[in-house]
């Protein structure tokens, strides 16, 4: 295991933020509710576009790949398709990496 120094203010900042005084279990602690954090925001993000679209992003995705709909042209169209398959990967690679938390 690697060692890591971290300056005094941000060491004293994780006990503050965390009420942990050993910095290790702090940063582990401040991760996991990093992850929750983003986790809850993206779910928010994706939320909206399957209110908008009435349709889970897999869903969507399918009728993008297989139909050529007119509509698919827009610059809306294909900008919340980005920003939505974008949200889906950023999700799932945080789930990913962060599955070790407790």
């Amino acid at each position: 295991m690697s060692a890591l120094a971290l300056p005094k203010k941000v060491s004293q900042a994780l006990v503050e933020l965390t009420g942990e005084p050993r910095e290790d279990v702090a940063l582990v602690l401040l991760m996991r509710d990093y992850a929750r954090h983003k986790l809850t925001e993206i779910d928010a993000a994706l939320r909206r576009y399957e209110q908008k679209y009435g349709m889970s992003f897999e869903a969507y995705q399918r009728i993008w790949d297989e139909q050529d709909r007119e509509e698919h042209y827009t610059y809306a169209a294909e900008s919340d398709y980005l920003d939505w398959e974008a949200l889906v990967t950023r999700r799932k690679r945080i789930e990913s990496s962060f599955a070790w938390l407790p």
